[in-house]
Parts: structure tokens; C-alpha cells; sequence
């Protein structure tokens, strides 16, 4: 590499010929990643970090395959995993927590393919590292933000992903817990499910708002804030119903300038895909880690100032 840099400092007419010799001594690694709701703009940006990450590897030669699972079904995650194992050397999945997807880390373990967990955790003591937020502390962080914000007295909902997603329940643990310790006249609602699906939050949120004249705030832990936005940019003026969402975007970034949102947590998605690249690469050349840990990253914080 020594040799590289001072050939392209001379401007050496040779430098690229060297550069195609390192480049052919270097280890190939092949990345694969699994993500869901292909659509979104978050994964959409959230691929687009991935493979820039691996693209700027200079220790390795990277390729990267990217696929987005057909649904949250376990059964489809595991499939989806498992054919992936067979077109890469490694693995990165954000997935729900449950025996089958267990079932295909470790079938992938077996056979020598690391899997790593990003954004929520799942198959802990198979899979290799998780890399995300500490979703027990973003919820509790979404709880504080609502118990300042809320103008008055009354009813705070919470919306959930599914009940496999293990990040979304620690971000509910959270939540309550922060809630309680707030002490302000603030009763949280049975959690909603939504399906990390615009149009049913938009829906729930809409007989919410009706069912409940003092609903005082809203917590979207997961996807679908867009519809939360929606109905509250309908029935509701800015700022009237504090609300905390997930992942800034184009659409959260307008919900803030306006007011309609109060506070945007979202995942460092640089930083993310440079340490999950990084502990991929050392999986590959190290072999397991004698104990698979957590990589916590710090939130970024998005307020209606901030944008």
C-alpha cells in the first residue's frame, strides 16, 4: 500500500497497474444484506450507506448484495436468510426475534457464515454482534420528550411494529417506565400494533384522536409515523398533540418544520454501516467471537430548531 501511495504522490505512470496488482492480492469478501420494507426512505437510504461502507474498504475486495425480505413473516425472514448465506460469506439482518429466524442463524453459523443483528436484536448467543441503539433507553427517551411536551393532562398512545420485534418491546419498556417516573397526569393507552404500515396508523390514529378528546400525545416506535403525521396534520393544529417518531426522513423533517412533530430520534446510519462493516470483516478473517456483544451508538436527536 506504501508503494501505492508514493506512486500516486509522484504521479507515477505505472500507479493504476499497481494499484490492479494490490487490488488482485487483496481477500474478497462478499457482504450480504437483509433489510425490510424496500420501499421506505429510510431503507432505501439505509442500503444506499451500506454499500458506499463496503465500497470504501481498502482492505478488502467488497462486493455487496442487498435484499429486502417479501414480509415480516418469520418463515420468509428465515428464507430469506438462509439464501442469502448462499450468495455471500457474511451477513447483517434487521429481523424479528423468534425460533425460526433463530433457527437460520444458526444454520448459517454452521456453515460458516456469520450473521449480525442491526437495529433490533435477535437469535442473541448464535448470532454474531448486534449494532444499533439502545432501544430501552430511545424509548425512554421518547417518554421524556412527550411528558415535557404535552400541554395538558390525558391519554399518550403507543405504537408498535409487531410484538416480535424485539427492539420495539424494549423501546415499550422504556417508554412505561419513563412515563411512570415523569409523574404528570399522563395515562398510556394499550399499545397499538400497526404493522409498520402507514395507512393503519393513519387509521388508528384518526379514532384515537375522535375516541379521545384529551389524547395528549403520540410515541410511533417503529415505521408508519407517516400516517400518524397525516392524521394529525387533518384533525389536530401543530403542536397541539405531542409527537415522537422514528428516523428523520423527508416527511419527519417537514413534521418537525411544522410543528406537528416535537421530537425525531434517529439511527446514526453512517457510523452504523461503517462498524457493522468493520466487525464483518473481522468475522470473516478472525472466525466467531469467543463473546458476541451489543455495539451501542448514541441517537441523534432532531428538535423543530434542528431543521
Amino acid at each position: 500500500m506504501k508503494v501505492a501511495e508514493a506512486a500516486h504522490r509522484v504521479d507515477y505512470y505505472g500507479s493504476n497497474l499497481i494499484d490492479q496488482q494490490l487490488a488482485i492480492k487483496l481477500p474478497r469478501i462478499r457482504f450480504g444484506f437483509l433489510l425490510t420494507k424496500g420501499k421506505q426512505e429510510f431503507y432505501q437510504s439505509f442500503s444506499r450507506e451500506l454499500e458506499f461502507a463496503v465500497g470504501t474498504r481498502d482492505d478488502v475486495r467488497g462486493s455487496t448484495v442487498v435484499r429486502f425480505s417479501p414480509s415480516q413473516s418469520p418463515a420468509d425472514v428465515a428464507e430469506a436468510m438462509l439464501a442469502l448465506g448462499e450468495q455471500t460469506d457474511v451477513i447483517a439482518c434487521t429481523a424479528v426475534n423468534h425460533h425460526a429466524v433463530g433457527e437460520a442463524t444458526l444454520e448459517l453459523r454452521q456453515k460458516g457464515k456469520p450473521t449480525f443483528a442491526l437495529l433490533t436484536d435477535f437469535a442473541q448467543g448464535t448470532r454474531e454482534h448486534y449494532i444499533g441503539l439502545d432501544n430501552l433507553k430511545a424509548g425512554r427517551i421518547a417518554a421524556w420528550m412527550i411528558s415535557l411536551a404535552a400541554q395538558t393532562p390525558g391519554k399518550i398512545a403507543l405504537f408498535l411494529g409487531s410484538n416480535r420485534w424485539q427492539g420495539h418491546e424494549l423501546r415499550e419498556t422504556g417508554f412505561r417506565s419513563n412515563l411512570r417516573e415523569a409523574d404528570r397526569d399522563l395515562t398510556l393507552l394499550e399499545s397499538v400494533i400497526n404493522l409498520e404500515t402507514r395507512q393503519l396508523t393513519y387509521e388508528t390514529t384518526l379514532a384515537l384522536l375522535e375516541r379521545h378528546d384529551d389524547l395528549a400525545g403520540i410515541c410511533v416506535a417503529g415505521g408508519g409515523m407517516e400516517g400518524a403525521i397525516s392524521a394529525l396534520r387533518e384533525a389536530r393544529a401543530p403542536g397541539e398533540v405531542a409527537l415522537v417518531v422514528n428516523e428523520l426522513t423527508s416527511i419527519s423533517r417537514k413534521a418537525l418544520s411544522d410543528r406537528y412533530a416535537t421530537m425525531v430520534i434517529s439511527t446514526p446510519l453512517a457510523e452504523l454501516c461503517r462498524e457493522t462493516v468493520e466487525l464483518m470483516v473481522r468475522a470473516v478473517r478472525n472466525g466467531p467471537a469467543q463473546a458476541p456483544g451489543r455495539r451501542f451508538l448514541e441517537p441523534q436527536i432532531f428538535l423543530p430548531p434542528s431543521v
